[in-house]
């Protein structure tokens, strides 16, 4: 389904991929971003769209003077990696119990933390560049260390999947932990300053900004793109784990290569080329799709997930939606689901089945066919995945 305008006057126009009307909270954010001087062109709803914090989540929003530390959010690089193995679903027979405890005992997940930082974490190029990061951080260094190769809690997740050919594919969901979280919230704390100093009438205080040129811009723009790297490397380092515990149960524990590897954003901002310019770019909660690239667009703890290829649409600045969206809050779904509920949407998954993670029932996810097939001009589908164990954060 190509895109709606949105039935509202603001300065720029904002584009809707998503087939429902929005609830007056979200249009009244969509108004807010998209009346903002800076912003480039149109703004570019994704049809998993839903309430965020100053901007919506599934919106791509392009500036041309400013960045807004707070629509990127406080998980910043947070997004998705998945590998094609080529082991084939008989193989997990009678071994997904086993695996699951494996997973748990080498990944750490919420709170916790690795006990030590092993040898791929400690050679991260990046480490020398820390002392440049933020005051606010400094004390962190020995946290961030030991939390790179961890999952993190809310909807972040390990699962194994099996495609309709029934090959096994491993996919996680991670970001930058808490150094990317408070490398954010120091950024954004500046940026409030600066609108309050300034004396600034924005729409929402969530949408303070920063300028090029700026000493303020330049540390949040070198602080962003450390973050981003944490978050990707984080991925990887889970990944090389992951495939280490598959490989040892199903391949008699020689590596195999994978088939095809993804790793990809979906809370970031870059510089990017669009209608002729460049542009500051912030994908908050949508996936880079240009011609190529590969994206993973993932549904909840008991549906399907899809691996896809951009079709590069300009008009969504390249981008597509990055999983299926919540169709409501965390407390909401605690009320509205019982554990009864649970157990039944997640049947024929190996995963947690307590209160802990009730409101990540896929019930309280919009159904993820409905948002593929919303996105037909935006990206192709490579390949359709269910879980057969998931392990949450």
């Amino acid at each position: 389904m190509p895109y709606q305008p949105l039935k509202i006057s603001t300065e720029k126009p904002v584009l809707s991929w998503a087939d429902h009307d929005l609830a007056s909270a979200e249009m009244q954010m969509a108004k807010n971003v998209a009346s903002l001087p800076f912003v480039y062109k149109h703004v570019a709803l994704m049809p998993d769209v839903h309430l965020g914090k100053g901007a919506l989540v599934g919106s791509v929003i392009a500036t041309e003077d400013a960045v807004i530390p707070a629509a990127v959010g406080v998980d910043i690089g947070c997004g998705m990696a998945a590998i094609k193995t080529p082991y084939q679903a008989a193989q997990l027979e009678g071994k997904l119990k086993q695996i699951r405890s494996e997973i748990e005992a080498t990944i750490p997940v919420g709170f916790e933390q690795n006990k030590e930082a092993d040898k791929m974490v400690t050679n991260w190029q990046n480490w020398r560049n820390f002392k440049d990061l933020h005051k606010g951080v400094q004390k962190l260094e020995g946290k961030a260390l030991k939390q790179m190769g961890s999952l993190g809690g809310g909807n972040h997740f390990i699962e194994v999947c099996l495609d309709t050919e029934n090959q096994i594919w491993l996919m996680l969901h991670s970001g930058s932990r808490h150094i990317g979280n408070k490398l954010a919230q120091c950024h954004i704390g500046t940026a409030k300053k600066l609108a309050k100093l300034a004396n600034l009438s924005l729409p929402d205080p969530d949408l303070a900004y920063f300028v090029p040129g700026t000493d303020e811009f330049a540390a949040y723009w070198r602080d962003l793109q450390w973050a981003q790297n944490y978050a990707r490397f984080n991925r990887d380092v889970m990944m090389k784990r992951f495939k280490q515990i598959i490989d040892k149960h199903l391949g008699g524990g020689k590596p195999t290569k994978p088939l095809l590897s993804v790793n990809c954003h979906h809370n970031y901002a870059e510089k990017e080329l669009h209608f002729g310019k460049e542009v500051y770019v912030t994908r908050k909660g949508a996936v880079r799709a240009r011609e190529e690239d590969y994206g993973i667009i993932p549904g909840s703890m008991g549906t399907k997930s899809y691996i896809v290829k951009g079709k590069g649409n300009h008009d969504s600045y390249c981008s597509c939606s990055h999983g299926a969206g919540r169709l409501m809050s965390r407390t909401k779904a605690k009320k509205a689901y019982t554990l009864d509920d649970l157990i039944e949407q997640t049947e024929g998954v190996e995963c947690r089945k307590d209160r802990g993670v009730l409101d990540e029932i896929p019930g309280a996810y919009k159904p993820i066919e409905k948002v593929i097939n919303q996105q037909s001009d935006l990206v192709e589908v490579v390949a359709t995945l269910k879980q057969v164990l998931c392990v949450k954060g």
